[in-house]
């Protein structure tokens, strides 16, 4: 390859874009976090009432998140087309990637925990 391409013309030949990265990201991490809220947090705070609360709290949870990914998504949105192939933004793009992950996987677990947390005291 020629080393007078510059690399931000390099990594855009071979289809890097940070933007589309994190928007995979936010849709993947958007139904891992949903699949575990109904398989894990749900479980944990559903009874025998057969009331709705249950599903309330799915979708409240669920809705919650929304505005947390969409604030990722927007700084990655910002970014102009001749910066969105930049090598130089990896080490943004992967703290970003990591915290939306670690949000995604790690808060069904804790709300799970805080459920079950309250339940013993009641």
């Amino acid at each position: 390859m020629n080393k007078a391409i510059p690399s931000v013309q390099r990594a855009r030949a071979k289809g890097l874009d940070w933007r589309k990265r994190m928007s995979d990201n936010i849709a993947y991490a958007l139904l891992v976090y949903t699949a575990l809220q109904i398989f894990v947090t749900m479980r944990a705070i559903e009874g025998d009432s057969g009331s709705a609360l249950p599903l309330l709290a799915l979708v409240v949870l669920v809705a919650a998140i929304i505005p947390l990914c969409r604030r990722f998504e927007r700084r990655w949105e910002s970014i102009g087309d001749a910066r969105a192939a930049d090598p130089s933004l990896r080490p943004q793009y992967r703290r970003d990637q990591l915290s939306l992950w670690l949000l995604a996987i790690g808060l069904p677990f804790a709300l799970t925990a805080l459920f079950k947390g309250i339940a013993q005291l009641s």
